[in-house]
């Protein structure tokens, strides 16, 4: 019973997702396009309900948006500390690099939040995530600072984990 009442959540959750997404293309509350834009969530909700379905309801509880606002800001300082590293490194050829791929394990357990993840370090200038296998992230990074499995996940993606376990755990 719990099972379908947590399927019930996910499908209301990926329901209403799809009506603020048509919403933001919209952005009209004439009565008949609001009526359209129930109707046409509802159609694409029950088409892709099976494959889309990440999230329950739960995710709307107040300490998860806090988390997901958070991890936001921890994302854009990543991005932009990681793009000063890159253009510095650019504009001073001499400066050393030090390529390789590094391999290390997350704590997560969600395939959406390894996702999440992987998709965080690839847009993070210096990483790129080049294959999630299980639990083992492979990255490949510009300047690799550490052979050490924990230390690189610590370095490369330890602020994301932590935020997305209290996200999605």
């Amino acid at each position: 019973m719990q099972s379908k009442g947590l399927t019930v959540s996910k499908f209301v959750y990926s329901w209403l997702l799809m009506f603020a997404v048509w919403y933001g293309f919209t952005t009209s509350t004439a009565l008949p396009e609001l009526i359209t834009g129930v109707i046409v969530s509802l159609v694409v909700t029950l088409i892709t309900a099976k494959a889309a379905q990440c999230c329950g309801l739960d995710i709307l509880l107040p300490h998860r948006i806090f988390y997901m606002v958070k991890y936001i800001f921890v994302f854009i300082i990543a991005l932009l500390k990681a793009n000063f590293d890159i253009a510095r490194r650019v504009l001073s050829p001499s400066l050393p690099i030090n390529p390789g791929i590094v391999e290390f394990e997350t704590k997560l357990n969600s395939d959406f939040a390894k996702m999440i993840l992987a998709n965080s370090i690839t847009l993070t200038p210096g990483t790129i995530t080049v294959d999630l296998v299980g639990n083992k992230y492979f990255i490949h990074w510009v300047d690799v600072k550490t052979e050490d499995s924990e230390q690189a996940r610590q370095e490369i993606a330890g602020d994301f984990e932590k935020i997305l376990l209290k996200i999605f755990n």
